[in-house]
């Protein structure tokens, strides 16, 4: 068996255990915060034996163990129950709203990368010059202020003062994409209908920028500093010494092997965009699976709350599973050292 599929086969298992966990933790605090889900579904004129029915069918009047075993049960069959907030089936409602945030992430992921990267790649390259201090200054102030507040900036100058982008939504109402994927950039695509995915992508750059400004400048420091760090390897001295250009030295020789630790870093800045992505979906009235996820909190939304919870965990592992065999695959000495302990 080779050393990446045994890489992924502990990987699996381990993320199978953390979900368990994940599950269990969020199962029991959502059981124990204030309010009674059910009174707060029927509102407050709901009679007693209404109540009394819902939080039986909710097995509510059960122990905390036995509700854990009914979860698990309806769980294994795909069922994460109904939603008090919407009256329909939890799946549906992340089916339906998963692939926007999922969207919103990618795009901000991308622009992460391909601004991120290239930032501190340049910056190190030109050490100590004006160039560098630009840089610098500009990967601070991403990673100084949260995502709400950027997002909040870049409505102000580039939606009300710079009306170039449009505030709200994934698109406009003037457009009919049927619905094959749930992400609007593919389904207007497949459709061939090249005006709506430019609107689309219209739609999608102030919220997926605000997103990822943090994420930028994280890796633009992260990969000037480790840049810098194999710019004082011996092999570096000794290709300046054969008269290879600078653009050669830093693509060829000094960014690969910085790119591995910021490799992990990003994975997990991507990752937490899942988790950040509400406060950006709520100033630009994004449709996706974070805001839905604020509203049945709020409401105290059991089958909801768990059931969002656990596909953020899922795509986390899912993201961190992926950087790792993408270190792996780049790093060959972690490939031999899975081969040893194997």
């Amino acid at each position: 068996m080779s050393a990446v599929v045994q890489l992924l086969l502990r990987r699996l298992g381990i993320s199978l255990i953390v979900l368990v966990g994940v599950s269990m933790l969020v199962f029991g605090i959502a059981r124990i915060i204030p309010g009674d889900p059910a009174r707060i579904a029927l509102g407050p004129n709901a009679t007693v034996e209404q109540i009394a029915k819902l939080r039986s069918s909710m097995h509510l009047d059960e122990s905390i163990v036995v509700q854990y075993g009914h979860f698990i049960k309806d769980l294994s069959r795909g069922d994460l129950g109904m939603s008090l907030y919407t009256n329909r089936p939890v799946t549906l409602d992340i089916a339906e709203f998963l692939p926007a945030t999922l969207e919103l992430v990618i795009v901000a992921g991308l622009l992460m990368i391909g601004i991120g990267l290239p930032l501190g790649r340049w910056s190190a390259r030109y050490r100590g010059r004006l160039a560098d201090h630009v840089i610098r200054l500009v990967s601070l102030l991403g990673v100084s202020a949260p995502s709400f507040v950027w997002a909040v900036i870049l409505m102000l100058l580039f939606a009300f003062f710079l009306p170039l982008f449009p505030i709200a939504g994934r698109i406009s109402d003037t457009y009919t994409i049927e619905r094959v994927t749930g992400f609007l950039l593919v389904d207007t695509l497949w459709a061939g209908n090249f005006q709506a995915f430019s609107n689309a992508l219209w739609h999608i750059v102030l919220p997926a920028f605000a997103l990822a400004l943090s994420g930028i400048g994280q890796a633009a420091r992260l990969t000037r500093a480790n840049m810098i760090e194999t710019y004082d390897k011996p092999y570096i001295e000794m290709a300046q010494a054969y008269g290879f250009s600078g653009r050669r030295i830093a693509n060829r020789f000094a960014f690969k092997p910085s790119l591995i630790p910021s490799l992990t870093i990003i994975g997990l800045d991507f990752a937490a965009m899942l988790g950040n992505a509400f406060l950006v979906e709520a100033v630009f009235a994004w449709p996706g699976l974070s805001r839905y996820g604020v509203a049945v909190i709020l409401r105290k939304d059991l089958n909801a709350i768990i059931g969002t919870v656990l596909i953020i965990s899922a795509t986390f592992l899912l993201v961190n599973l992926i950087v790792d065999l993408l270190i792996a695959f780049l790093n060959p000495r972690i490939r031999h050292s899975q081969r040893q302990t194997s």
